[in-house]
This record gives structure tokens, C-alpha cells and sequence, in this order.
């Protein structure tokens, strides 16, 4: 497994990004505010050991009643056109927030062609989707809705159900002040729920404070995981190391470096071109957003087209070294010959990303649905 598994482990969209999506809903200025100063609670987010501070946006400061507000619309099913369909559809608790099928699918039957990306430590990303279309969590969260293999819904109607429904507009209020109910309103307060999704309460992490030792296996597996490829006297045991670091190191501790990579899945971009919809630039083919390996124990399935179930197929696709092309990666140094890691090594390096797993994260109460 080299730089590749880097960007590849754990894939998935916010709900299956589509590449065709519609962008159509003006947003009306902001009402000037009335009457006396709105107070709220701040937020008192826990920035873990060893992560940098957050980028918390100046006009949209994490407040209690705002977060609140986010977990009720993040798992609204009136965000969708026949009102079956929430965010957490397609990002499940138990799976890591993403879905386990390869593709989700929308409210008509429709199905996407890309995975679902797993929604943690979003608060550090500074791009979003597989292709990095959305700048900024406000601008992903709005999107699904209106996208016409998703939940194809407009955020007028959206917008109409959300004023009909005598819950939300207290909690318009309580959050912002008012209770006029707005798409900017409700992307600010979703995007402060997404940015609470913190995950940091794996082995990985306290063996970091000094809370876990790791097991010889899994000591292997972190030694593989950080030293390059091709470099058999450097690990423990003789194995070469898998070179995955480039692309998942943990100095910022998320496991990714947030980066657009061509890990050498496929030899041409016919079906997908990745990061060239966004951009236009040739020599962004075939390129996608290097995704999270915390709790890729449990996202199931991998890469931005969910082609692989395991995480036995992800390690043998970099041990194998990908496939060449016009724009694979610099890191993906071993197209020819392969990493070579022995069955031993492979399985020790799987044992060290289940390292990456937070059972916390995936029961943390204040993640579940508030309508249940």
C-alpha cells in the first residue's frame, strides 16, 4: 500500500455527489435586525490534543441553539421532495457516516456514480465533495437538496414546509433571532452541526496522549504506514514500508491531507473525470479528494466509486502498485513492480487502520436523530 491508500481508503460524497447538480435558488438578503441585541450560548468546542484550531466562519459562530437547530434539519426528511429522504439517509451513524451501499439512492430510485463520503472532522477540511466543488460546509450542506438524483427538492418549498411546522420556527428564532426561516439560515446552522462531528477517541489517539500501547502487529502496521515504499531496512521485520503517509499522514492528526490525487485506478477518466469537472485543467483528470482513514473499519465501501468492499482490495490495489496514466499521482511510485509487501505485512497494516476506528464516535448521542 503506498501514497494511494492515502486518498483512497475512505471515499464517500455528501450523499452521493452526482456531477450534474442544479444551482438555481437565489437567496434573499437577510432581514436587518429588530428590537434588542439576540443572545446566544456559544458552542464550547473541544479541540482534541495534537489538531489544529478550527476555522470557525466570523459570520457563523457555533452557538448551542444553532447546533441544535443543524441536527434537527441535518436529519429532516422535509428536506427532500416526498419528505422520505434526511441527510443522515445517506450518512449513517453506524457505518461512519456514509452509506454502505456502493451508491445511494435517491428519492426517485435514481442512483448516483459516486460514494458516499464519510462526514468526519469536516470542520478541518478546506474543500468539500469528491471533487471539491463546495468551498465551505454552508455551500455543501445545500446542496444535496437540490440535486435532482438526490433529494430533488427546492429550498422554496423546503423553506414553505419548514415555516408550516410549528417546531422550527422557535428554533429559528433561539438560534438567530428570529423566526423568519431562510436557506442561509439553515446552511449556517447544518454546517455547525457538521463542524461538531468531531471524531478523536481511537487507539490511534491514545496511544498518541500515552493512553494505549499498540500491539506488535499493529506496531508493524503504523511503521508501514509512515516510512516509504521500498525501504526494506527501515521496518521492523525486514518488510518494505507502504508509503501511505504522503497522502494520510497525521501532523494535523486527520488522517488525510485534504488534497485532489490520482491513485492509479483506472488507465483513462471516461466515466468520471474527478477533479477536471471543477476546474477544466487536463491534468486534474482522474483526480479526487483524498478522504479521512478514521474509522475506515467502517465505510464500507472504498474509493470515490466504492469499488472495492475491503480493506484487503484497497491494500492489494497499492501493493500492486495501480494503474499508470497520463496524471497518476507522483506518490504512486510503484506502478511497476508493486510495493511487494508480504501477507504478513498487509494484514499488520489493516490492523493498524481498525487502529483508526472511535466507537464513541458512532454512538455519540448527540449525533443521533432528535425525531425519534
Amino acid at each position: 500500500m503506498n501514497a494511494g491508500l492515502k486518498y483512497s481508503l475512505l471515499i464517500l460524497p455528501a450523499i452521493t455527489v452526482m456531477v450534474s447538480c442544479r444551482y438555481d435558488i437565489e437567496e434573499l438578503p437577510e432581514p436587518p435586525p429588530t428590537g434588542q441585541s439576540h443572545k446566544t450560548t456559544p458552542y464550547e468546542l473541544v479541540i482534541p490534543p495534537f489538531f489544529p484550531p478550527m476555522d470557525i466562519p466570523a459570520d457563523n459562530p457555533l452557538t448551542v441553539e444553532g447546533v441544535e437547530l443543524g441536527r434537527f434539519l441535518f436529519w429532516e426528511k422535509k428536506l427532500s421532495g416526498d419528505n422520505t429522504m434526511s441527510c443522515g439517509t445517506c450518512h449513517l451513524p453506524e457505518h461512519a457516516f456514509s452509506d454502505p451501499q456502493q451508491f445511494s439512492v435517491g428519492i426517485h430510485g435514481d442512483i448516483g456514480n459516486r460514494q458516499a463520503m464519510a462526514l468526519i472532522n469536516l470542520g478541518w477540511s478546506t474543500s468539500f465533495f469528491w471533487d471539491g466543488r463546495a468551498m465551505t460546509l454552508e455551500d455543501q450542506v445545500v446542496q444535496p437538496v437540490i440535486n435532482p438524483i438526490e433529494m430533488d427538492d427546492s429550498w422554496e418549498d423546503v423553506l414553505q414546509e419548514l415555516r408550516n411546522d410549528p417546531l422550527y420556527p422557535p428554533k429559528f428564532k433561539a438560534a438567530f433571532g428570529t423566526t423568519e426561516i431562510t436557506q442561509q439560515k439553515a446552511a449556517k446552522a447544518m454546517a455547525s452541526f457538521v463542524r461538531t462531528m468531531i471524531s478523536a477517541g481511537s487507539k490511534f489517539d491514545k496511544q498518541r496522549i500515552g493512553q494505549y500501547t499498540f500491539t506488535p502487529e499493529e506496531e508493524h502496521g503504523f511503521n508501514l504506514f509512515i516510512l516509504e515504499g521500498g525501504s526494506p531496512d527501515q521496518v521492523p521485520g525486514g518488510s518494505f514500508g507502504a508509503d501511505c503517509f504522503h497522502c494520510h499522514g497525521f501532523g494535523a492528526m486527520q488522517m488525510t491531507d485534504y488534497l485532489f490525487h490520482n491513485n492509479g485506478l483506472d488507465a483513462s477518466f471516461e466515466n468520471d473525470p474527478g477533479r477536471f469537472n471543477v476546474t477544466g485543467n487536463p491534468l486534474d483528470s482522474g483526480r479526487f479528494k483524498a478522504p479521512t482513514l478514521r474509522n475506515v473499519e467502517y465505510s464500507a465501501p472504498y474509493m470515490h466509486d466504492g469499488r472495492f468492499a475491503t480493506l484487503e482490495q484497497v491494500v492489494e490495489h497499492y501493493n500492486s502498485g495501480g494503474i499508470p496514466s497520463s496524471t497518476i499521482d507522483p506518490f504512486m511510485k510503484f506502478t511497476s513492480g508493486g510495493l511487494q509487501l508480504s501477507a504478513q505485512s498487509k494484514q499488520d497494516l489493516i490492523a493498524f487502520l481498525k487502529c483508526l476506528t472511535d466507537n464513541n464516535f458512532f454512538n455519540n448521542p448527540d449525533f443521533s436523530d432528535p425525531h425519534e
